[in-house]
């Protein structure tokens, strides 16, 4: 029948002409209308001057190439066509800015994760204290753990995860050989859906030249993280407890790669479509997204600040987005990603200046722009997404952490270097999870004896054997440890997964189960809570967040912060 259908299509509602006019060679995500024939889409994509380059049948999207500046006109208004999306730039690009560019400033200013690193101190790591039974070398670092109560006398010592339950890295790539990480990595199935990119439009320097792939495909192995943030995600997920460093929250749990984000830390469309849809098909039971959908922070669909070709884009990565969640969720994937860092009630009006985030076009600049509720942040704000803010030590909401009553489902420890009796930042109130050594040495942070010259970074020999470890924090910290006890969820209640093997277990189980064993702080008296931080240039930052909602479900803890011991009794 299928193939009768493809015989007897007809022509689809003509696209506009291409114009005679050429330009660069432009990427494009298209989202073909759901119901139409692929044949249709595609042919209204080569009416319009496009070639395709890729195509997830799935979910209707498609990444496209178009040297005609006029193909996002061309394809309005075209039936099989519900919405375009200007990716990047491709093709060669003139290398005149150094790694210094707009390009790389605009993702590092999302760094919230590494605050507090400047501040004073020395590069000797805590020695672990013996209050309590540690499971690792250095469990006593793991502030984190303890606070969910991810410990030999808590979770541990009932539920450590199973091998068949299989947990979703969607992130920068993980460091598949590092030695707390490589026991429960899974070669197999893990993917790279990516390809970094050396330059931008302008030709400020992004990932910058292919390491892995000097012949120009740019394409990293399955097992390697040139950024270190996917590695430390993996690692206080799944880290195995081995006699080394440190432990995660489900210690005995398949870790699976499946890298969207580029060296720098770039997370596009289709490749997050694309892990989703394959996450689905190949039986994952648990994805972490620590990341936003680039280059817009939110998607808005009607913002008077942004172009109709704008507009256009951010519509189409929602609805492209939503497609791929849904269908992994209907699969059996249970979906967790982090609120972001930007310190803001999301169910309020905010000011993005951020986005776009990266220069697709020359000359192409962020601008102000008022989010408003019509607005969506993907994944965090998808269907089907548990969205996770971030604790500090106290328990308190981490200061940059977002937050909002209705937009936080969970809260868990992130980090928060700056939750401390006198305001001042200490690392060590940032989480401790795996960092890649070729990382270490090519960013000149240890040694020439192999021991770290940074106070964020952590080192654990045992016998002959050493890791390397790296403070973080914010929200990217808090949701693999919300996910992590997802996956003792699936490993303590799931059932036989009859078509992958392992275990499976309903999404909407594994959700109902999270929020009912959560703590429930409540929030702050008074609600208006006030964070000072003493910076280490001099100056003072104070900036109150208004915590509404009550006990039960609130916008700085949704429905609490997550217990692993409570999640598995």
């Amino acid at each position: 029948m299928a193939a009768l259908a493809a015989a007897t299509l007809t022509t689809p509602a003509q696209a506009r002409q291409p114009s005679a006019e050429t330009g660069p060679n432009t990427e494009y995500v298209v989202l073909y209308r759901q119901g139409v024939s692929a044949v249709d889409a595609r042919r209204a994509i080569q009416a319009a001057g496009g070639s395709l380059l890729k195509e997830n049948g799935a979910v209707g999207v498609a990444t496209v190439t178009s040297t005609n500046p006029g193909f996002t006109a061309a394809l309005q208004g075209s039936d099989p066509i519900e919405g375009v999306a200007r990716n990047r730039s491709v093709g060669s690009v003139p290398k005149t800015v150094p790694a210094t560019g707009a390009a790389r400033g605009a993702v590092e200013a999302r760094a919230v994760e590494k605050e507090g690193r400047d501040a004073p101190g020395d590069t000797k790591a805590v020695k672990p204290g013996k209050a309590a039974p540690a499971a690792e070398p250095l469990s006593e670092l793991q502030w984190d753990m303890k606070q969910i109560h991810a410990t030999v006398d808590g979770s541990y010592s009932r539920e450590q995860g199973d091998p068949g339950v299989l947990v979703a890295i969607l992130d920068t790539g993980v460091d598949g050989s590092h030695p707390d990480i490589a026991p429960n990595f899974n070669h197999e199935l893990s993917r790279n859906f990516t390809v970094d990119i050396p330059y931008d439009a302008d030709g400020n320097e992004v990932d910058g030249p292919c390491e892995e792939d000097p012949d120009g495909s740019c394409e990293d192995p399955a097992d390697v993280d040139e950024d270190g943030h996917g590695t430390h995600v993996a690692s206080a997920l799944a880290s195995p407890i081995n006699g080394l460093g440190i432990a995660g929250v489900a210690p005995k749990v398949s870790i699976v790669n499946l890298r969207v984000g580029s060296d720098i830390g770039y997370f596009f469309l289709q490749p997050a479509v694309d892990a989703l849809t394959y996450a689905g098909d190949v039986g994952i039971d648990v994805a972490n997204m620590s990341f936003y959908i680039d280059p817009w922070l939110s998607n808005c669909a009607d913002n008077p600040a942004d172009s109709p070709a704008e507009r256009l884009e951010q519509a189409t990565v929602k609805k492209a987005m939503q497609r791929a969640l849904d269908y992994a969720h209907a699969r059996g994937v249970t979906l967790l990603a982090g609120a972001g860092n930007e310190g803001a009630d999301i169910t309020k009006d905010y000011v993005d200046a951020s986005s776009p985030n990266y220069v697709r076009v020359p000359g192409e600049q962020p601008h102000p722009r008022t989010i408003s509720s019509n607005c969506s942040i993907m994944p965090a704000q998808g269907n089907h997404v548990i969205t996770a803010s971030g604790t500090g030590v106290s328990g308190r909401k981490a200061y940059g952490s977002n937050y909002g009553d209705g937009f936080i489902d969970l809260a868990a420890p992130g980090g928060d270097s700056f939750d401390t009796p006198d305001n001042r930042s200490d690392i060590t109130k940032a989480t401790l999870a795996a960092y890649p050594q070729a990382l270490a040495e090519a960013r000149g942070e240890l040694n020439p004896d192999g021991t770290p010259n940074v106070k964020y970074l952590v080192r654990d020999c045992q016998g002959g054997v050493c890791a390397y470890y790296e403070y973080l924090q914010g929200t990217s910290m808090a949701a693999p440890r919300a996910a992590g006890v997802a996956a003792l969820i699936v490993s303590k209640y799931g059932v036989r997964d009859r078509v992958h093997g392992g275990k499976t277990l309903n999404p909407t189980v594994v959700e109902t189960i999270l929020k009912a064993s959560a703590t429930r702080p409540g929030c702050p008296t008074p609600p208006a809570y006030t964070y000072t931080r003493h910076l280490s240039n001099g100056n003072t930052v104070v900036t109150t967040h208004l915590c509404e909602g009550n006990k039960l479900r609130n916008g700085f803890y949704g429905y609490g912060i997550v217990d692993a011991l409570r999640a598995v009794r």
